[in-house]
């Protein structure tokens, strides 16, 4: 029997990376298996897809991944100011950007928050795992306060949660997952590369070196035992892409099935769990965040959603064509152009 293709007649395999160096059961690697089945489920261009990240064990993982796309590993901290340079050059560029909870929460703070502020359009993934596992398990940004580690003490610091600091900078899709929840993962990240703007997902991924303790809120044991996910999620795939209109859904009850209608004309299917989260809700999911730090419990799914507001090529008022694009006549305006501009400027 052949194998199974996609809509471009490509292979699952030919969607992967160079073989993982990482530790052999470390949660970015069920990540970047799921960015593998991702694309290769939508059938993306690889070649119109770039990866980049900051320095850290999360950092290397696009070379893992997607092995045909564009990659850039920058700076400690620094991917964002690479992604918006990047996608203000090529708008017709998808990004996937991989970071981890050190990248981004200590080092990277500012450009996390300006990058949301600025609205750039990409999938901004964060493999947070509580420690710097690449430079032998310190405790990082996100690390549970009291958390005890044999070689570094006790943690004192109270964490910070970096999907709390999404919501609250603006980002118009926050969510959170485990990477041990393939399922959820998977679907999460098909909702986010269809998003027109800033797509956060803090994805907690146990380094089993390190930090796998049961003790700890980012081990495989807690994540496992702990995890409520807040709805279930299902993606449904477009027969068309239609006009942009306004995204809204009407209230639902606890067993109830709702179809939150993406741009590009796909759906996210949310049935209500247990719970009365509604992901439409700005405060109600800056109180889920806000009540899961506080009584320690393990809260996944789509945290945040509304009407995506101009991307940073949009407010900037950028040409339809990829400035990459643009040819040098459209760039190198005639002399009698240059005439017109000086002669409106001088005094009359």
């Amino acid at each position: 029997m052949p194998p199974r293709v996609n809509q471009l007649g490509l292979k699952r395999t030919e969607y992967r990376g160079k073989p993982s160096t990482l530790c052999p059961g470390c949660g970015h690697d069920s990540i970047s298996n799921q960015l593998i089945s991702m694309a290769y489920e939508l059938g993306l261009d690889q070649h119109n897809i770039i990866k980049v990240s900051g320095i850290g064990c999360s950092s290397k993982t696009p070379a893992y991944f997607l092995g045909g796309s564009h990659g850039f590993n920058a700076l400690h901290g620094r991917m964002p100011s690479v992604v918006t340079g990047a996608m203000l050059a090529n708008t017709d560029l998808a990004c996937i950007a991989i970071s981890g909870d050190g990248d981004t929460g200590s080092i990277g703070m500012g450009q996390f928050k300006h990058v949301i502020r600025r609205n750039v359009p990409f999938v901004y993934i964060i493999e947070n795992n509580g420690v710097y596992g690449l430079t032998k398990g310190q405790f990082s940004a996100t690390a549970d306060e009291g958390q005890f580690l044999k070689y570094y003490g006790t943690n004192h610091m109270p964490p910070i949660d970096l999907a709390l600091e999404a919501v609250i900078a603006g980002c118009t899709f926050v969510a959170r997952s485990f990477s041990g929840d393939a399922k959820q993962v998977q679907a999460l990240l098909q909702a986010a590369v269809r998003h027109p703007g800033t797509a956060v997902l803090d994805i907690i991924s146990p380094c089993v070196t390190f930090n796998n303790a049961e003790t700890s809120t980012k081990s495989y044991p807690y994540g496992k035992d702990n995890e409520i996910p807040l709805h279930e999620i299902q993606i449904l795939a477009p027969d068309y892409v239609h006009a942009q209109d306004e995204i809204t859904v009407d209230d639902y009850a606890e067993g109830d099935i709702i179809d939150v209608e993406m741009h590009d004309g796909s759906f996210i299917r949310l049935k209500k769990l247990e719970n009365d989260h509604d992901p439409r809700n700005r405060r109600m999911a800056i109180d889920v965040l806000e009540r899961s730090m506080r009584e320690q419990v393990f809260s996944t799914g789509l945290i945040y959603y509304e009407e995506p507001r101009p991307t940073l090529a949009q407010t900037e008022e950028l040409v339809e064509t990829p400035l990459a694009k643009l040819r040098a006549q459209d760039m190198r305006p005639p002399k009698s152009a240059l005439d017109g501009v000086m002669q409106r400027l001088m005094p009359s």
